[in-house]
Parts: structure tokens; C-alpha cells; sequence
């Protein structure tokens, strides 16, 4: 079988996902934002794939990819990809394989179980330093009255948000 023919074959197929593929109707477009890095792999038809930024750091490099029947693209974790099936009257099919990093003998440091608590140490510690402020100036008044007011009656105070 010569390669053409085989390709008709491929095109030809029915119109739904080949095994282990998700199958993207031609004209029709999907996102994918990887929590692992993975490879897109064309399984049948071509694929225009657009990777986002950033971009530039080569002359070929400006996110676009056109990716036909066996070609794959790496897609970082976190790096969100838009895939649209781009055969002429069809379908295309892909495949996503995730890629994990090899273990090793060290976790990585998790800083968010000590910088969590210690922005809130420090909300903490704001509030506690505006209280401060307001009992010493509660207490100032406090003996200025005591002090100056002498025996003279004083009017009446509301308590804070009591009504008239």
C-alpha cells in the first residue's frame, strides 16, 4: 500500500473518534488548559493549534502551529492551546498524552503552608495595631474628661449606632 492510499484510507474513516482520540468536527474549535505537560498528537486530519504566549524568542516562534496526521506539539502545564480542526470537509482526531516529571528523592518546598498563615499573621497584626490605637485614644479622652470636666454634668452620649 503506498502512503497516498493509506491516507485515503485515514480520511476516509468513519466519522467518529479513532480509539484513545477525541474526535474535532471540521470548523469547530476547543481549548485545552493542561494541569500536567502533555503532547497533542494528531491522530487523523490536521489540526491548527495556537499556543499562548509568550512567543517571539525565535523568528518561527508566534504561537501557531499547523499540525497534520502523526505531528504532536508540547503543551506546558498551565499553557492554555486552542485547537481547530482544519481538513478540508471532515473531521480530525487527537490525542493527549500527559508527560510527568521523573521522580526524585526530595519534594519540592510547598511555601504555601507558611505564606497562607503569614499573611494572615499580618492582617492580624494591622487590626491588633488599630485596636491599640483606638483604646489609647479611648482612654486619653477618657482622662482629658476626668481631668478637665471637674463636677460639671455631661450631655448625655448615645451609645455608638443607637438611633436618636
Amino acid at each position: 500500500m503506498t502512503p497516498s492510499s493509506a491516507q485515503r484510507i485515514l480520511e476516509s474513516a468513519p466519522a467518529r473518534a479513532l480509539p484513545g482520540t477525541w474526535k474535532l468536527a471540521g470548523g469547530r474549535a476547543i481549548t485545552l488548559r493542561p494541569v500536567t505537560d502533555g503532547i497533542v498528537r494528531v491522530a487523523q486530519g490536521r489540526v491548527w493549534a495556537t499556543v499562548d504566549g509568550p512567543h517571539g524568542r525565535r523568528p518561527d516562534d508566534s504561537g501557531d502551529h499547523v499540525l497534520e496526521t502523526g505531528r504532536s506539539l508540547f503543551v506546558r502545564a498551565g499553557q492554555a492551546v486552542v485547537l481547530e480542526a482544519w481538513t478540508a470537509g471532515g473531521a480530525s482526531c487527537f490525542g493527549w498524552e500527559p508527560v510527568f516529571a521523573p521522580a526524585t528523592g526530595k519534594r519540592p518546598l510547598n511555601l504555601s503552608v507558611v505564606l497562607q498563615p503569614l499573611a494572615d499573621l499580618r492582617a492580624a497584626a494591622g487590626l491588633a495595631l488599630r485596636a491599640t490605637g483606638q483604646l489609647g485614644a479611648g482612654l486619653a479622652r477618657l482622662a482629658w474628661d476626668a481631668l478637665h470636666g471637674g463636677g460639671r454634668a455631661q450631655p448625655a452620649r448615645r451609645p455608638h449606632g443607637a438611633a436618636g
